[in-house]
């Protein structure tokens, strides 16, 4: 039988820094729950709006891989391994940090916020080579249907991770709906509602709602309002 786990958007931290208001559905920084550490190896998820011209300084990171989801304006992208990138919608940014790496993350645009989703993910590699990829999605390729970003696979045209994970994103119209299939059965799936409105197994979620779910082969999906996006991330469950 499935389990379920449901964090409402107004039950995660919050830290509004003037420059950076940020919401972290798991423990991050001065915010701290026990209850909320990780949901499988997924360690953090956080939801940034940057204000124009600011942003994170350079700062380390290491053995955790990293995704980045602009979701509106410009992302500056500075690393010690010679990157220097402007993302925006569209694009989705994988990092491995591996063995440590610096990078900085600036709003590029002077007049608007940047709002991003940033997803570190507990490594299966330690100490690996540092690595940067990115790339730029076709959105209309997940129009009414599940588009797949990341995967473990370096071979099959996605990102990859160095973990047996797969992330996907969907944007749907009212009363569209999809089956998800787990890949492992090692796995289980935390949607976030990015946009609008879904019924996840029958779960409700509005915008900014996340749910995780285990113990089950595969998870139905509604969209409930027009314009509505989902992101998926399959993961293993530790």
């Amino acid at each position: 039988m499935a389990n379920y786990e449901y964090h409402a958007a107004n039950s995660r931290g919050h830290i509004n820094h003037e420059w950076l208001d940020t919401y972290h559905t798991f423990s991050f920084a001065s915010y701290y729950n026990p209850e909320r550490m990780h949901f499988g190896v997924l360690r953090v998820l956080n939801d940034d709006t940057v204000a124009p011209a600011e942003g994170f300084g350079k700062h380390p990171h290491d053995n955790m891989e990293i995704v980045t989801i602009p979701l509106e304006g410009e992302l500056e992208h500075v690393d010690s391994m010679g990157h220097k990138e402007i993302l925006r919608y569209g694009d989705i940014q994988v990092m491995s940090a591996g063995s440590g790496i610096y990078h900085s993350e600036y709003n590029k645009n002077e007049e608007t916020p940047l709002k991003l989703l940033q997803i570190w993910i507990l490594t299966n590699k330690k100490d690996a080579t540092p690595r940067y990829d990115q790339t730029t999605l076709n959105i209309s390729d997940r129009h009414n249907k599940l588009q797949e970003i990341i995967s473990p696979d370096q071979n099959n045209g996605t990102l990859w991770l160095h973990q047996n994970a797969w992330f996907s994103l969907g944007q749907f119209d009212k009363d569209i709906t999809a089956l998800y299939n787990i890949k492992n059965k090692r796995n289980g799936l935390y949607a976030f509602c990015i946009r609008g409105s879904f019924s996840v197994d029958g779960h409700l979620l509005n915008e900014r709602d996340g749910l995780g779910i285990w113990d089950t082969d595969s998870v139905s999906i509604k969209s409930e309002l027009d314009n509505s996006d989902i992101l998926l991330m399959d993961i293993p469950m530790l």
